[in-house]
């Protein structure tokens, strides 16, 4: 497995569709790029702002039953791409018990930027479809302006269409 860290949330100009970016922490520094739906995005742009709602969005409610439940998400792993879809699995302790649950990456990014825990890459998938990105200044990452990324974000959720989606 390789480690990676979400290093930016963009929204991919020709099908104006937004993606994340999950970079390699140490090596070549190669990323892959996973396309996202706009809900999702939000969410993790919510979730690196810090941005608290008055009632729990799904992702908050998540972290909340393993809370409550004396469960925590250990690492969120990428693990293929299969028929131009990306599955990923969420890696839980529940006091002795180990639990690996299905997941779409979307969701287990924006699972483990809430709980602070680990994002992994399977080796295969990255070779496969790791690509050096060269950063850009719109890029949004941890350490970057997260107000910016949610501004982006609002623009993107404003100006999109239910045809924009059709095939």
């Amino acid at each position: 497995m390789v480690e990676v860290r979400l290093s930016a949330v963009r929204v991919d100009l020709h099908s104006s569709t937004p993606v994340v970016l999950l970079q390699e922490t140490e090596g070549a520094h190669r990323s892959l790029p996973i396309f996202v739906g706009a809900p999702e995005a939000t969410a993790i742009a919510f979730a690196l702002q810090g941005v608290e709602l008055p009632r729990p969005m799904t992702h908050d409610l998540m972290t909340q039953l393993l809370d409550s439940l004396g469960a925590r998400l250990t690492r969120v792993v990428v693990t293929e791409l299969r028929d131009s879809t990306f599955y990923a699995e969420l890696h839980l302790q529940a006091g002795e018990r180990a639990l690996v649950v299905s997941c779409r990456p979307s969701d287990g990014i924006a699972l483990a930027t809430r709980t602070h825990s680990p994002l992994y890459v399977a080796d295969e998938l990255m070779d496969a479809e790791g690509m050096v990105i060269e950063p850009e200044e719109s890029d949004v990452s941890e350490a970057g302006n997260p107000d910016e990324l949610v501004g982006e974000f609002r623009e993107f959720l404003d100006s999109v269409k239910p045809e924009d989606f059709s095939g």
